[in-house]
């Protein structure tokens, strides 16, 4: 039967429909298209950096500005060009199965984050968006980083019952007060947080205003410390 399906329907590149190896990957021509965060990075936002990896942890000129309230956070790529477009397409496109292909970069970002017991939890979205959208593009990336980790995973731990005005045009200062107190425990899961390792999910991060305020709240619920994974990070140069 796999092998009539694989006839039928050929493995196709997730971002431009040529023809692939495997399903769910990306075809040579689009990976080459696709900015992968290798080398230096800031061991707080992902955020790419010049000079070689010298295996001590270093930081970016904006964690240097605004404290973080999490331990150590890492991106998959860098929010340009096909990584743009594959975020975009995730996120408002209506393409919930770019998650599975994306599970594996997240994986390899996240390896200095974590270890068995931690616990990955998705970035939680108001539940107007969600009607919208039909699903949550953190929580379907967070479910299939969890299952190729093997780690324990809680989709509901947090959630947004104040709807955030779009980020878009936004300085810095502005992003951090629309999102005061937009993220917080789900009652019923807020135990299942205390003591844990965590590990926050997000498509994208810009500012880092909202993984600072999902870190607070699960901070709030008892979590020994957090630390964030992006699949794409907004950087200077992007």
């Amino acid at each position: 039967m796999q092998s009539v399906l694989g006839v039928l329907y050929p493995p196709q590149c997730i971002s431009c429909d040529a023809p692939t190896d495997a399903d769910f990957a990306l075809c040579g021509a689009c990976w080459r298209e696709t900015p992968f965060i290798e080398g230096l990075a800031c061991d707080l936002c992902g955020d790419p950096l010049p000079g070689e990896d010298e295996g001590t942890p270093i930081h970016c000129d904006a964690c240097l500005t605004v404290k973080r309230p999490w331990k150590q956070g890492r991106a998959a790529m860098i929010y340009d060009g096909n990584a743009r477009r594959l975020v975009l397409a995730l996120k408002h496109g209506d393409r919930p199965e770019l998650a599975r292909a994306a599970a594996p970069w997240l994986a390899r970002a996240a390896a200095p984050l974590i270890c068995r017991e931690t616990l990955i939890v998705p970035m939680p979205i108001h539940w107007s968006r969600l009607l919208r959208r039909r699903y949550n593009q953190s929580a379907e990336l967070a479910r299939f980083l969890a299952k190729t980790s093997g780690l324990a995973h809680i989709p509901d731990a947090l959630q947004r019952p104040k709807r955030t005005r779009p980020h878009d045009g936004m300085d810095v200062d502005t992003r951090f007060e629309n999102m005061r107190g937009a993220i917080r425990p789900r009652p019923k899961k807020s135990g299942s947080l205390e003591g844990r390792r965590v590990l926050l999910v997000d498509d994208v991060m810009t500012s880092g205003a909202s993984f600072d305020a999902a870190t607070r709240a699960c901070l709030a619920a008892g979590a020994d410390h957090v630390n964030v994974l992006a699949l794409a990070r907004v950087t200077r140069g992007a």
